[in-house]
């Protein structure tokens, strides 16, 4: 037995199935789609149905590529269920392991450890995914795949390639599938971690399937890609040292918010939206109790080819100020606008510190500065308890603002 044993588990078309159970309906029999239908017929479609993906219908394509059935279901997205249900699955696969030995990877996908387990449950990888599968089946109603391997890279393949089409909707390799289920994929794409871009830049190499890769010089392919080469290479020959109990800790830790408009927004409305989305970025900051010392702006123009930017900038002091941040956003706005419509704007702050120490601007009086920020953490302890609408600017009641309405929504859909 290896001693290594990975389970990744997958929630079966989560959102749209989550709907289904939520009303009482069967996945597999009803056209349910979850698709907010008043953002016009380009909205993305999140998700469908099993009885759609059996009619064709991709998981994830726009309102206006759907077939036309007179007894099609929209299901307006419902971000705050769709996470509660996901800590539920997460909380099962807790009652079989260790929280070092899971990782969540999505909102509908995790990694579990399972070697450390098997002589306590006394059973098999497979015997236990079976036994988690029934379990979260029994317990919420909802369906799930599983892929197995050695590691997490062939655990996900496993997933990927066979368990979504499995009688029994899990799948398990060994190092011993690697030449007959591995080398043979192509395109490289359908390999996890590689695009299509990547598998453009391979295929110009002379590599079309990852038996190709696998076999190509490893020394060529890391002086072509550096580390990403070796990973490549590695993956392709079904090897992965990456282990769950060892977390990644971003060394550059930033925050960020960005939002598509729902119109074509003039240059000179734009100020009011970096305004509001400032309040609420450096909210986060100061929850997180640290100071930004880099400020980034993204602006997308509406209409095809005409770009848009994205520049950042320093601050002079590190900084959770909603003023400082502003004023440094609005210096790149002001240098780099053009009179072009605007559809998408981004921002994020960089390089977080603790506050260890204050430093003092002579030409701000500490006093007033220090009767602002009184004030700022009254409105913070008034949004964390009342919820973000409870205390806005007069603006947020004008035509432009989308204050009001983006604070009902998760991850840009309704809560």
């Amino acid at each position: 037995m290896n001693n290594k044993s990975i389970i990744v588990i997958d929630l079966k078309a989560f959102y749209s199935f989550v709907e289904c159970v939520d009303r009482g309906l069967d996945p597999f029999t009803t056209p349910l789609v979850v698709c907010d239908k008043e953002r016009g017929p380009g909205s993305i479609v999140l998700s469908v149905s099993p009885y759609l993906k059996s009619m064709g219908v991709p998981s994830r394509c726009r309102q206006y590529d759907l077939p036309k059935l007179p007894n099609m279901i929209f299901a307006v997205p419902r971000m705050s269920l769709y996470l509660s249900k996901s800590a539920e699955v997460v909380s099962i696969f807790l009652d079989y392991v260790d929280e070092e030995d899971l990782h969540v990877y999505s909102i509908d996908e995790s990694f579990l450890s399972v070697a450390p387990y098997l002589n306590l449950y006394k059973c098999t990888p497979r015997e236990l995914a079976r036994r988690i599968l029934d379990t979260v089946k029994k317990k919420t109603g909802l369906v799930c795949t599983a892929g197995i391997g050695p590691n997490i890279f062939l655990a996900k393949i496993a997933l990927d390639r066979e368990a979504k089409s499995a009688p029994d909707r899990i799948a398990e390799w060994t190092m011993e599938d690697i030449p007959t289920k591995l080398w043979t994929i192509t395109p490289l794409s359908e390999m996890w971690g590689i695009s299509t871009h990547l598998e453009a830049t391979l295929n110009a190499m002379g590599m079309v399937s990852v038996g190709d890769l696998a076999h190509f010089s490893k020394d060529l392919i890391v002086k072509k890609f550096g580390i990403m080469g070796e990973q490549l290479h590695n993956h392709a020959n079904g090897l992965d040292s990456s282990d769950i109990r060892e977390k990644a800790i971003p060394k550059d830790q930033s925050l960020s918010i960005g939002q598509t408009l729902m119109r074509d927004y003039d240059p000179k409305e734009l100020p009011l939206i970096i305004r509001e989305m400032v309040d609420d970025l450096t909210l986060r900051l100061r929850f997180e109790k640290k100071l930004a010392t880099v400020v980034h702006l993204f602006v997308g123009y509406s209409g095809e080819g005409l770009g848009g930017f994205a520049h950042q900038t320093k601050l002079l002091r590190p900084s959770d100020d909603v003023d400082d941040i502003y004023g440094a956003l609005m210096h790149i706005y002001d240098k780099f606008i053009s009179n072009h419509q605007i559809r998408n704007v981004g921002m994020s702050l960089g390089g977080l510190v603790y506050p260890d120490y204050e430093q003092l601007d002579l030409f701000v009086d500490p006093e007033k500065r220090e009767e602002k920020r009184r004030l700022q953490t009254t409105i913070d302890e008034i949004h964390a308890k009342y919820g973000s609408n409870a205390v806005l600017r007069a603006t947020a009641l004008t035509k432009a603002s989308t204050a009001i309405e983006r604070h009902s929504r998760i991850g840009g859909h309704r809560k």
